[in-house]
This record gives structure tokens, C-alpha cells and sequence, in this order.
């Protein structure tokens, strides 16, 4: 099962050594520190990677040094409409830096752990939200499965089903990790080794005081690690974040896993590299940890 990759050559670079660079360019430029302790979970925008990857690059930054067991991806379904949470489930995803492979047996607990779980290829096929953060996650976790999951219709019921689902695998990781070792010496020991990804880009087309405006009530429930209030901001007004499902259920997922804390690294908008304020996308960049 190889997910070709669909937008490789347009939304970002196709040939590896350009790819790299654009990387590694947009990483030697994130600048303060780290964060202490090991990142539990980033948000990361998804749109192309002139655009986005700045931002992408700050919460990327965060876990380039950090070993991980395997990714799980949460995006948003763009394309195609359905109920429940789409999971490639075994396979490889294309990348310009290789295949990534999907960990079948952490993609399987997934399913069978969340009945909102299903398989759909075909909403996997056109879609760029976790594609876009590929590039990262090829580059700076070389040869780290991955779990991809792409959220149809954004509901409390499905993204806290998600969550709740993805705390208790993660849990259950962590204690199996434990078990396996004679001695654990870390003061995170009771920590699964997986790292949880959210991708969402923020208000479409507003002008940029309007966006700004927007985008503050997302980055204040993040800051604040507030699922709860996030998922009411977003059914309030829907129109705050494509990817506001999957940033709930990772926040769910990481504060039931542990983390305590959650911090916006940076926020920025599409005119920002286009020159034109006048009708922007917004993206934000947080650690959870």
C-alpha cells in the first residue's frame, strides 16, 4: 500500500537537495529557546511550504533532536466529506527523502481502540493536510513510522472519541515501554515515546486585522490547553480553523497522556510572504509538552 504523494512538485519541492534546503533554511531560522522536557505533541500549519514552513519550522524545531518511537498525523479532510476519522493503515507514504512507513501495529490498536475509526483511501488520495508535514518529519525523524489519520466532519463526538482513544493506546504504550526495561532512570518515564501531530491552518480570507482578530480566540485556548473551550469556539464559529477537530483531539490526547503545558511558538499569516493583507490564512506553531 504506497500513498503517492499529491502535491509534491507544486506545494513544496520534489527534488530532495532543494527540499533540504528549504528545510534546513527555514529551521536555521527559528530563533529562543527550547522549551524544556520532551514534546509530547506540536500543532503545525499545512498550507504550501513558502507559506507555512516558516511557521511549521518553530514547532518542528521542538522535537528535531528527540528520539520518538513513531508519528501520529491528525489532519482535516479537505476533499473528501464522510463520518469518523479515515487511518491508512499499513503501507508507505512517498516523500522526495524516501518512503515513510505507517507502524501497522500502533495504526491497528488506533482502530480497534475508536469505533470512529475507518478506512477510506480515497480521502487520503488528494489530500495535503498531513502530506505537508512530511517534509519535516522525513527529514528530522529519519526512518520513524508514521499513523495517519485525516478527520472527516469535525464533531465533539468524533474528535473527543479520537482523543480519549489515542490517550489510551498511548498509555498503554508507555506501560509496555516500561515493563520491557530493567531500569528507568528518566523523569518522564510514565510518557509513551510517541509523538502526536495536529495540523490546521487558521481563519481563510479574512483581511489580516479581521484574521488576527480570529485566530486570537485559537491561540488563546491553546496556550491555555483548553480543548473544552477550543471545541466550543469552533462550533460557535466554525470558520475559526479547518483542522480545529484534530487540534482537539490532540490536545485531548496529550493532557490525558500527561503533558501539563502547552505553549503558541509562533503565529503568522499568509501575508506575511505574499505582501497581501487583504485576505489571509492564518498559522500557528505550539508545543505541548
Amino acid at each position: 500500500m504506497l500513498r503517492r504523494a499529491a502535491v509534491a512538485g507544486t506545494w513544496y519541492s520534489d527534488s530532495p537537495k532543494d527540499l533540504s534546503r528549504d528545510v534546513d533554511r527555514y529551521l536555521a531560522a527559528v530563533t529562543g529557546d527550547a522549551p524544556a522536557g520532551r514534546p509530547r505533541a506540536i500543532i503545525s500549519p499545512h498550507a504550501g511550504l513558502m507559506y507555512s514552513g516558516p511557521v511549521a519550522a518553530c514547532a518542528y524545531k521542538q522535537v528535531a533532536n528527540v528520539a520518538y518511537s513513531a508519528v501520529v498525523l491528525v489532519g482535516p479532510s479537505h476533499f473528501v466529506p464522510f463520518r469518523g476519522v479515515s487511518v491508512w493503515p499499513a503501507g508507505r507514504w512517498e516523500t522526495p527523502f524516501g518512503d515513510v512507513t505507517v507502524d501497522t501495529d500502533l495504526a491497528d490498536a488506533i482502530r480497534t481502540e475508536c469505533r470512529e475509526v475507518i478506512e477510506l483511501p480515497s480521502a487520503h488520495a488528494r489530500e495535503h493536510s498531513l502530506e505537508m508535514q512530511l517534509p519535516f518529519v522525513a527529514h528530522l525523524l529519519p526512518r520513524v513510522p508514521i499513523v495517519p489519520l485525516v478527520m472527516g466532519h469535525q464533531t465533539r463526538e468524533t474528535a473527543f472519541a479520537l482523543g480519549d482513544a489515542l490517550a489510551r493506546v498511548l498509555r498503554r504504550n508507555a506501560n509496555a515501554s516500561n515493563a520491557s526495561n530493567d531500569s528507568n532512570d528518566s523523569n518522564d518515564s510514565n510518557a509513551s515515546n510517541v509523538l502526536l501531530i495536529a495540523t490546521s491552518d487558521l481563519s481563510h480570507y479574512e483581511n489580516a486585522t479581521v484574521a488576527g482578530g480570529m485566530d486570537a480566540v485559537m491561540l488563546e485556548h491553546v496556550e491555555a490547553f483548553d480543548a473544552e473551550g477550543l471545541m466550543a469556539a469552533l462550533e460557535a464559529e466554525p470558520r475559526h480553523a479547518c483542522g480545529g477537530g484534530p487540534m482537539v483531539s490532540v490536545l485531548r490526547a496529550a493532557r490525558q497522556s500527561g503533558a501539563s503545558r502547552a505553549h503558541v511558538v509562533r503565529y503568522a499569516d499568509s501575508g506575511d510572504i505574499s505582501g497581501d493583507k487583504s485576505a489571509v490564512v492564518g498559522y500557528m506553531a505550539a508545543v505541548i509538552w
